[in-house]
């Protein structure tokens, strides 16, 4: 190279190789970052489940009170304590045909995120790509049951025993004195959490078809050509 002249560049194969090397790089560590929040909206999911903090009472709510997607607890207006019930063993324990398949959608939530997970060892077994696909299909799956868990929930406020803990103007999607509670809520950022999982996952099982961009594929072919 002659003194004073612009360094010459890298040879397209040079640059592709550069490239693919911190590609991958990054692509690892993004889904070193999938993988764990994968299993942190897992947790979440099965908290939603499992908690019977769904609704509960409020100020002026004849009864205190709580109800989860198959478990409740309902005062009985003379004493503090609260009587419990509600298994999803045993469906004819759950007070709404509601409460029923919103418990199913949000179980068969939480089931096909826990399959997501044990689907991790397919990145050892097939191509990346395939292994991504598959796990975004799953989380895909796992937030349109969480939507219509949530959505089919509010249905069943309008059985007599939501009624006596929230009053007569409880209604269908209408709480009356009770108010929605914490996991609920949690269910509902649960669905914007998968659906952000399952966009990731599509994208980087996509980027592992095509590590290098057209133009240094492109070039590299010419070089060969020449």
């Amino acid at each position: 190279m002659v003194p004073g002249t612009p360094a010459a560049m890298l040879p397209a194969q040079d640059a592709a190789k550069i490239y693919q090397t911190n590609y991958l790089r990054n692509s690892r560590a993004i889904g070193v970052l999938w993988a764990i929040f994968t299993i942190l909206f897992a947790i979440v999911n099965v908290v939603c489940f499992i908690e019977p903090y769904w609704i509960g009472d409020g100020v002026d709510s004849p009864q205190a009170g709580y109800f989860g997607l198959f478990h409740y607890c309902i005062g009985n207006g003379i004493s503090r304590e609260l009587t419990c019930r509600g298994s999803f063993t045993d469906f004819d324990s759950i007070p709404s045909g509601a409460f029923k398949a919103a418990s199913f959608f949000i179980g068969m939530s939480m089931v096909m995120v826990i399959t997501c997970i044990v689907c991790f060892t397919l990145f050892f077994f097939c191509s990346t790509a395939t292994a991504y696909k598959i796990c975004g299909w799953m989380q895909l799956t796992s937030a349109a049951c969480l939507v219509l868990g949530c959505l089919i929930f509010p249905d069943g406020w309008d059985s007599d025993e939501v009624r006596r803990m929230c009053g007569e103007r409880t209604d269908k999607y209408t709480l009356g004195a009770c108010s929605m509670r914490w996991a609920y809520i949690l269910a509902i950022m649960g669905i914007l959490d998968a659906l952000i999982l399952s966009f990731l996952a599509f994208v980087l099982g996509n980027r592992q078809n095509s590590l290098l961009p057209d133009e240094l594929l492109a070039d590299t072919k010419d070089n060969g050509n020449a």
